[in-house]
């Protein structure tokens, strides 16, 4: 998925295999906040979103600002949950996945 260029999914919420399955090949998994969702933010699927708040500081479960720009009309900033639940989560992420964390690793 990852070599595909897609870095983060932003979902209502995640089945516990799918979120860790997502982590584990090194893509975000993302959590729009309570009470939010694709449709009550007028999101079509057109946009183009950037993710503010990424770098090797970022916390399990910390909260992330997305703007999402419209094709037409003006951009739209809403919040996420980054759904990086551990410590381990988050190095898988820093280091693409599980199979380069295992293999960074190795090299050591």
């Amino acid at each position: 998925t990852n070599l595909l260029g897609i870095k983060a999914v932003i979902a209502e919420s995640f089945e516990r295999i799918h979120r860790s399955n997502l982590v584990g090949m090194g893509v975000l998994p993302l959590q729009f906040l309570p009470g939010e969702s694709a449709e009550s933010l007028g999101l079509t699927g057109q946009e183009v979103f950037h993710i503010r708040g990424l770098s090797d500081a970022i916390k399990p479960q910390a909260v992330l600002p997305v703007i999402a720009d419209r094709p037409a009309g003006p951009s739209l900033e809403f919040s996420v949950i980054a759904r990086l639940n551990t410590p381990i989560e988050v190095e898988y992420y820093r280091n693409g996945g599980v199979l380069n964390t295992v293999l960074r690793k190795m090299v050591q």
